[in-house]
Formats: structure tokens, C-alpha cells, sequence
């Protein structure tokens, strides 16, 4: 399935829900992409999990912003990688950095430069640890093995649970 059809099938499933986040943000590691950045060299070219980059045009194409929380010690690896794939210009906010705080110092810091509530934001991670921090500030969390189309689905139906909205099914 190319980035085109993701991005159809992923608008899709957007028009199915009445309330939307307003923010969206990705983890990267084995969230975006199926690797640890600071195992990888500078010089190599990344690639995205399959339907990550349609997941991401679906959403600018909403309206809906995104935003990277990383606890990566290899933050320039990691914004390489983001030029590289030539996603980079689409994140409102990229907040790449090592931290023990699981990261709720990543979501201070993103809802700081955008002044989007925690609870308008939906959060896609592969670590249960920090799925759970973020839970507790108010963010819906869904924890992935890889962002996919099936991930997009659970995480707006339980945003959409947490925002009180009921689903228009078409």
C-alpha cells in the first residue's frame, strides 16, 4: 500500500469521528521507524514504518498538527533521519532529547510552544512506560508496535471516548 493510499484509507477513518486532536504526536523509535536512531550512522537512509508517512499527510491534510517526543540521545541522528525522509517541516514542535521523566518534560515542553491542552492531544509510543506517564497528564496514549492504520483507528476511538463524543459511523 503506497504513502497515497495510506493517506486515503487513513482520511478515511478520520472523517469517521466527530471530535478530533488537535495534536498528534510520535514517538520515533520503533513508533515512526522500525529502529534505534543512536544504532545508526548519519550516512545511512531511514526508512518509515509502511503507513507512517500516509498517517502523517492524512493528518496535515485535517488540519491536525503533529509533534515528535523522543527520548533519544542521539538527537541529530534522529533530525537527519526526519530531513531525510522529508518529513522534518511537518512537526509543529520536535522534542528529541534523552530524559529519565518518561516523557512528560517532552509534553510540558510541546504544549508550552503550542499552548495545545494535554487533553486535545493523542499520543502514539512504543514503551508502556511512558504511555502511562503521559496517560496521567491527560493525553490519550496509545501504545504501538509501529504506527499503522489499525494503531490511527484505537487511537481516535479512544480519544474520542476521552472527549466524551460519540463516533458518526458512515
Amino acid at each position: 500500500m503506497g504513502d497515497e493510499r495510506v493517506k486515503q484509507a487513513a482520511l478515511e477513518i478520520l472523517g469517521l469521528f466527530q471530535v478530533l486532536p488537535r495534536l498528534v504526536v510520535f514517538d520515533l523509535d520503533y513508533t515512526l521507524w522500525p529502529f534505534y536512531c543512536e544504532c545508526r550512522s548519519k550516512r545511512e537512509m531511514p526508512s518509515l514504518y509502511p503507513h507512517a508517512k500516509g498517517i502523517l499527510f492524512a493528518l496535515k491534510d485535517k488540519g491536525i498538527d503533529v509533534a515528535v517526543a523522543s527520548r533519544s540521545p542521539t538527537p541529530d541522528i534522529a533530525k537527519t533521519f526526519l530531513d531525510k525522509l522529508g518529513v522534518q517541516s511537518m512537526f509543529v514542535s520536535q522534542e528529541i532529547f534523552s530524559s529519565y521523566t518518561h516523557k512528560t518534560e517532552h509534553f510540558q515542553r510541546i504544549q508550552w510552544r503550542t499552548r495545545i491542552p494535554f487533553t486535545s492531544m493523542l499520543f502514539f509510543d512504543d514503551e508502556d512506560r511512558n504511555i502511562q506517564a503521559v496517560k496521567k497528564m491527560g493525553v490519550t496514549s496509545i501504545l504501538v508496535d509501529g504506527v499503522n492504520l489499525e494503531a490511527l483507528r484505537q487511537g481516535l476511538t479512544e480519544f474520542s471516548k476521552n472527549s466524551g463524543a460519540k463516533n458518526v459511523q458512515k
